[in-house]
């Protein structure tokens, strides 16, 4: 191995320096284009507007603004989502097969007043009338509702991980330019994993909704779908991107692509693939409730009921429950990712 000698100047000799600008007058262009596009864009998307009332709304929070239609607007429906709904009460009347010996886990049957308005028919007039009503009190009723349909959601997200993961394989090898057979196979897989990754899922779970009617069949088939792009994408560049020595050595002993695949990819690639299925799991999880909200199952739909209906307090039960969901689910992968890599 031969060395060079760092080039030294001769002594006394004048040493003049000289840096290129960081910066051009093409580079000033692009800025001027680029802020010129955000200028035009900002005003098409209301960017100015949402500007002027956060920085009102914030003013209000901190005294100096008298009014705020955001602070106004979060505040009712803050107020109208605490506290939490918890049990479920309802009518005996009109419960058919209630059996009042064998009443559910921690369930209690109680005498009720409630006042309402009725016509009098003399007066014309709207009076109070009081009456009691024998009521099945569910004191954790709606807490074991929403966990049912978010068990559901979470089945949900995971067949349709395990669906876009089972699709997203042979996607992958002919999308993987190195091992694809060749131009035309390549350039359908690609185009294959464009289109899927290119409609929503809720769009997807519009059009299944129809064909399968409503329930989590199409909740399933719109997530594995969609999520089969991505996988499909990130697994076909990381077979490209993976080091050629260990696949040049398999070629030359003989392997055939598969096995070369296996033996000299795959190792290498496993501990991305595994971190991209562990967010398209957490990331379905999520999309189910989305889903749902278009009568896809799982959670969604009992979210958009009671939405509709302004029972904001059964919203924010539901909203907790997804939080916990999933927050437990990312403390899952991450241990489950810790032992396999």
């Amino acid at each position: 191995m031969t060395t060079r000698p760092i080039p030294v100047p001769p002594r006394g000799a004048e040493v003049k320096w000289h840096l290129s600008p960081p910066y051009s007058a093409r580079h000033l262009l692009w800025l001027v284009l680029i802020v010129a596009l955000l200028l035009v864009t900002g005003q098409r998307t209301d960017m100015d507007r949402m500007v002027a009332m956060t920085t009102q709304a914030v003013g209000n929070l901190i005294g100096v603004a008298d009014d705020s239609q955001v602070v106004r607007g979060l505040s009712r429906v803050g107020t109208a989502m605490w506290p939490p709904v918890i049990g479920e009460v309802e009518e005996v009347n009109r419960m058919s097969d209630l059996d009042r010996d064998r009443l559910p886990l921690f369930s209690y049957i109680e005498v009720q007043e409630r006042v309402e308005q009725r016509m009098n028919l003399e007066t014309l007039q709207l009076e109070a009338a009081t009456e009691q009503v024998e009521v099945l009190v569910k004191p954790l009723g709606y807490v074991w509702t929403v966990f049912v349909k978010m068990v559901e959601t979470l089945e949900i997200a995971l067949w349709g991980t395990l669906l876009s993961v089972v699709l997203s394989i042979p996607l992958a090898y002919f999308a993987a330019r190195n091992y694809s057979a060749n131009r035309f196979t390549y350039t359908a897989a690609r185009g294959f994993i464009s289109l899927l990754r290119s409609v929503p899922e809720l769009i997807v779970a519009l059009f299944l909704v129809l064909a399968y009617g409503f329930g989590p069949i199409a909740g399933v088939l719109a997530l594995g779908l969609h999520a089969a792009g991505f996988l499909g994408k990130f697994y076909a560049e990381d077979i490209e991107n993976a080091d050629k020595k260990p696949q040049e050595a398999l070629e030359a002993i003989g392997a055939g692509k598969i096995k070369t695949l296996w033996y000299g990819v795959l190792p290498q690639v496993l501990p991305q693939y595994i971190a991209y299925t562990a967010y398209i799991m957490d990331r379905n999880l999520r999309m189910a409730t989305v889903v749902g909200l278009v009568g896809a199952g799982g959670i969604g739909q009992e979210l958009k009921g009671r939405f509709d209906m302004f029972q904001y307090g059964h919203v924010m039960t539901i909203l907790i429950a997804i939080f916990i969901f999933v927050f437990l689910l990312d403390q899952l992968q991450a241990r489950i990712r810790a032992r396999l890599i």
